[in-house]
């Protein structure tokens, strides 16, 4: 009988794998998380083996407000946090119940490929909101409504990643940050904000979420995946409270209780034991190192007319190739020669993008990306 897989990603022999933006294993809490179950199903009982309360279990929300306003100065109110089983779940679900196939959704681009897949899965016309090396640029999204308004259209929601965002790694200046809040309050314009990689900053702490300048317009998406652990399947939104009972209210969660929650008991035992912050720590001085080590062997490596933006935070580095190049044409020989990366053009909505390509380095040691530059380069030139 064939074996199936236990892990999403595949590490194929002999070749350096920057495709993957996952937290590398031997990085996972094992003993904590260990730790932090038992505690759950001694603490919490039987509670944590049953099915859960719509809108998460209040203990992790209590947690993630209270962990929110350590960091931010201001927690949310409980009944503006709903428990998630990840980003992508999340966006799922907010497609579910907010849209309808052929309706529009304004979308950062680039952005998060897989998002976009989600959205074509719901069946939605995608309009790009073009970015640049600093994010999302608000005349871009002001141009996008104007024209939609002439036509007498509404978007459903505009996506975008503005803190370190994939696969870029741009920050939003906080200029932007408050012109494109100033937007969404008189366009009544909904955003998804994709805050995955805030916590892991590599040179300075980022500007305010969003969700911070226009609460009521901004539905705020975290995980767990990035900072504990991707199996766990786990994150949260912030939103207004009308949008988290109708999330609540999902005939997902009528059947079956809130989702993810036994690890959302895990992880509240976890964050009330006072470990997640100084593992996010751990996590922020090993990532730092292998951004450095990336950094430093793409300078040596690759050549003339190639161009990598330094990542701030996040996992992973944006490269644009010399003129002409193609990154989709050129993966078979970059494969061919050991290294593999996702092309540009995937986090395009409209297929543009064919210059640029994604290099992730959480997951692999400062030898094996050094040697993947050293392989990129060579098949460059």
């Amino acid at each position: 009988m064939k074996m199936l897989p236990d892990v999403q990603y595949e590490l194929r022999p002999g070749v350096i794998e920057f495709r993957w933006g996952h937290p590398d294993l031997a990085l996972l809490p094992t003993t904590s998380m260990a730790q932090a179950a038992a505690r759950a199903l001694t603490q919490g009982g039987i509670a944590a083996l049953s099915y859960g309360a719509e809108q998460g279990p209040g203990t992790l929300i209590a947690q993630v407000c209270a962990w929110l306003g350590r960091h931010e100065g201001t927690a949310p109110a409980a009944e503006q946090v709903y428990i998630t089983a990840g980003v992508s779940q999340a966006l799922d679900l907010l497609c579910t119940l907010w849209t309808q196939p052929r309706d529009i959704a304004l979308v950062e681009s680039p952005v998060y490929h897989l998002a976009l897949r989600i959205f074509r899965d719901h069946g939605l016309d995608l309009r790009p909101v073009a970015a640049d090396e600093q994010g999302v640029i608000p005349d871009a999204l002001a141009a996008a409504l104007a024209d939609l308004h002439r036509q007498g259209r509404q978007p459903r929601f505009f996506y975008t990643v503005p803190t370190f965002g994939n696969p870029t790694a741009a920050v939003l200046p906080l200029g932007r940050r408050q012109a494109i809040a100033a937007l969404a309050q008189k366009a009544d314009l909904l955003i998804l904000e994709d805050d995955v990689y805030r916590r892991l900053w590599y040179d300075a702490p980022p500007p305010p979420p969003l969700a911070a300048l226009a609460p009521a317009n901004v539905v705020r998406l975290g995980s767990f995946s990035k900072v504990l652990a991707p199996g766990l399947r786990l994150g949260w939104l912030v939103a207004p409270a009308e949008i988290v009972r109708r999330c609540a209210g999902a005939g997902l969660n009528d059947s079956g209780g809130g989702v993810s929650h036994f690890t959302a008991h895990v992880v509240a035992a976890f964050m009330e034991l006072g470990w997640l912050d100084p593992h996010i720590e751990e996590l922020r001085a090993v990532y730092r190192q292998r951004r450095d080590a990336l950094l430093a062997a793409l300078a040596a490596e690759l050549p003339p007319g190639c161009r990598c933006q330094t990542p701030a935070g996040g996992f992973f580095a944006w490269v644009r190739l010399p003129e002409g190049c193609d990154s989709a044409a050129l993966l078979p020989a970059a494969e061919a020669a050991g290294l593999s990366y996702v092309p540009g053009a995937r986090f395009f909505a409209d297929g543009s993008g064919a210059r640029y390509l994604r290099l992730a380095f959480s997951l692999l040691a400062p030898e094996e990306l050094a040697e993947g530059a050293r392989r990129l380069g060579r098949v460059l030139s």
